[in-house]
């Protein structure tokens, strides 16, 4: 198990974006995993390509974890407005795929006690765009 979040964590800096996705998708599974996490908002806020950003926000968003979704929240506090937009497509593509909707809304109610302002203010960014009751 732990040979895939090495591979996954080496092709974070791939100068591949495609690679680089499937970093993210792969690392999503490990957002408990600090290693993972700081690769994880790292990919979030990619700055070459939005696909990247896109992806992982999918992917972290099909996971719906406290911890998955609090590296969402950070991203989306230190976004510009450019990779906001993306993140929260990322977002909406989670919830409108198919198997199941994650129930974020219960981990954004969590992290709108987090202890770190930028992921309250994050996490109610989420719950905004995901029509939900507010965090």
């Amino acid at each position: 198990m732990m040979g895939g979040l090495e591979a996954a964590l080496a092709e974070v800096s791939s100068p591949s974006w495609t690679q680089r996705v499937r970093a993210g998708r792969d690392l999503a599974s490990f957002a408990d995993v600090s290693e993972a996490a700081e690769a994880l908002v790292e990919l979030l806020l990619d700055a070459e390509d939005t696909a990247v950003t896109r992806q992982t926000a999918e992917a972290l968003t099909r996971v719906g974890t406290v911890t998955a979704m609090r590296l969402v929240a950070l991203a989306v506090a230190e976004a510009d407005d450019n990779q906001a937009d993306w993140l929260q497509t990322g977002v909406h593509d989670a919830l409108v795929g198919p198997g199941g909707v994650p129930d974020i809304a219960a981990a954004c109610g969590k992290l709108a006690r987090d202890p770190e302002e930028a992921v309250r203010r994050g996490a109610a960014d989420i719950s905004a765009w995901a029509d939900g009751p507010r965090c």
